[in-house]
């Protein structure tokens, strides 16, 4: 069975996520200047939200990474940035590669600076398109709201999974919150699509047992975790042990985690907020909106947290069927929230 395609080059199933992320998360305005920022494997999801800007009537300038510079790519390309400076709305939708990363860091300060509203969309693909971006985003704001408020109360998190993980994280008052559930705002970028609250924890131990998925160009590489996960150790918020099968994944973890000082410290504990996921696909842009709990070694997004640390990387571990107290409260029992 062949798939139809509009005239304007893209699948007309993604127009329901691109619509969803112009309209909705976004919320753009026809008067308002958009920089969208895609790659030639993503181009035609790119073209989705094109459409969607176009229909709107809003000026955009769409790039394509490959044509202003070679990859993987070490610097974001300045006549990008350049645009970025003059722009209220950026659309990020590429892939990750390896070495990538301070590329994306550089965008997201100018995003921050100009306090522009930024949807992150790395390594989005058709299944997201068609599942986590099409999900009622004023919903999973609702929730988001209600554990935020929660959770900014809330002196420690307990949590656990039957694949064996115990974890327990303290937080300090002078360290905000951060929701993210997709409805966009300059304060704070975020993924699409959306789904969680962070912040960065004060103390954190225990056993993670990641059985979903890593974070960055290891996602794609090794993809859903439930026939091999990776188990850590954590120390006065230190990663200190690293053991799976996959005796590759083992190792290249650990060399991720030692890039610089604090890449094995965690910067973000994080509980995901979006209830219409069903499923942990292997792709973290959406499994670390999944409810349950996650959390990231590396960069703490000080400028949004109040951590007052600073790491170059930042890899996020996803974990599955969670039980999660807020204080002796509990909000979650086999991946459900009870709130």
């Amino acid at each position: 069975m062949s798939v139809s395609r509009k005239a304007n080059g893209f699948d007309p199933e993604y127009s329901p996520g691109a619509r969803n992320a112009v309209r909705v998360c976004l919320r753009i305005e026809p008067e308002e200047k958009v920089t969208v920022i895609t790659d030639r494997a993503t181009a035609e999801i790119a073209a989705s939200i094109v459409s969607e800007l176009e229909e709107l009537g809003a000026p955009h300038r769409l790039w394509t990474l490959e044509e202003e510079a070679s990859r993987p790519l070490r610097d974001m390309p300045a006549p990008i940035l350049a645009d970025l400076e003059s722009s209220q709305v950026s659309i990020f939708a590429a892939g990750a590669q390896q070495g990538e990363l301070r590329s994306r860091m550089q965008m997201t300060e100018v995003v921050n600076r100009r306090r522009l509203r930024h949807a992150h969309m790395v390594n989005i693909n058709r299944q997201i398109m068609m599942e986590g971006m099409r999900a009622d985003f004023r919903k999973v704001d609702e929730i988001s709201t209600r554990i935020h408020q929660m959770a900014g109360a809330a002196s420690c998190v307990r949590s656990r999974t039957p694949a064996g993980t115990a974890l327990e994280a303290e937080f300090r008052r002078d360290y905000r919150w951060i929701k993210t559930s997709g409805i966009i705002s300059p304060e704070k970028w975020g993924n699409l699509p959306g789904g969680e609250v962070f912040t960065t924890p004060a103390l954190i131990n225990g056993t993670f047992v990641i059985d979903g998925v890593v974070g960055d160009y290891l996602c794609a590489k090794y993809g859903n975790l439930s026939d091999a996960p990776l188990t850590l150790q954590v120390k006065q918020s230190r990663l200190k042990e690293v053991h799976s099968e996959n005796r590759e994944l083992e190792d290249e973890f650990w060399k991720y985690t030692h890039t610089d000082e604090n890449s094995d410290r965690v910067g973000e504990f994080a509980i995901g907020t979006n209830v219409e996921l069903k499923h942990v696909i292997g792709q973290i842009l959406q499994d670390e909106k999944f409810p349950g709990v996650h959390i990231a070694f590396g960069n703490p997004y000080g400028e949004h947290t109040g951590a007052d640390w600073y790491s170059s990387t930042h890899i996020d571990v996803v974990g599955t069927r969670f039980q999660i107290w807020l204080d002796d409260r509990q909000i979650m029992e086999e991946g459900k929230f009870l709130i």
